[in-house]
């Protein structure tokens, strides 16, 4: 097990997956779990995560997702969706338009470090067509999906990828 930080810094955007690798019940247990322990807004939870096994259906994902085949071909894509109806309850369009959309996305965040730390790799996917998601995976009304997080055994590790400088990105007042 690695510890945080390390973790961190070996997470990279993985599009090529082992073929006949599938993911491990426990694995996969294990990272849904860091996934439902991420703060959220009043501890709401504002979120659904769609598992995305059955290949008909990744396929499907990757026509939403403007072609990005390796959703397809790794053997699980995760599918992070905000319930603003959840989180409006308690804070009103605040919750619905922000605190749901938060939750989820570091619902997601958590589950990618999951992965890495249980020695796979992932891809976060933001650049999908919504209602195409939302009719491949005949998702409830009023969810609206916000992530794809493909996921497997990698098969290349890329190389780490320029990252800005923290004075580029951090201000102290």
């Amino acid at each position: 097990m690695w510890d945080f930080f390390t973790t961190v810094r070996h997470r990279h955007s993985i599009r090529k997956y082992q073929p006949d690798m599938p993911i491990e019940p426990t694995k996969l247990h294990a990272i849904l779990e860091m996934a439902c322990a991420a703060p959220s807004a009043g501890d709401l939870q504002s979120y659904q995560i769609i598992v995305v096994r059955d290949l008909a259906d990744r396929q499907a994902l990757v026509q939403a997702a403007h072609q990005q085949s390796f959703i397809a071909e790794a053997p699980v894509c995760l599918v992070f969706c905000a319930d603003p109806a959840r989180s409006e309850t308690a804070f009103g369009e605040r919750g619905a338009k922000l605190y749901a959309v938060q939750d989820a996305t570091i619902a997601a965040a958590y589950a990618q470090l999951a992965v890495v730390a249980a020695g796979m790799g992932s891809t976060w996917v933001g650049y999908f067509e919504e209602d195409r998601v939302c009719t491949a995976l005949r998702l409830e009304p009023g969810l609206t999906p916000l992530a794809l997080l493909s996921l497997g055994y990698p098969a290349e590790l890329p190389e780490t990828s320029p990252r800005r400088r923290l004075d580029e990105v951090v201000q102290w007042r």
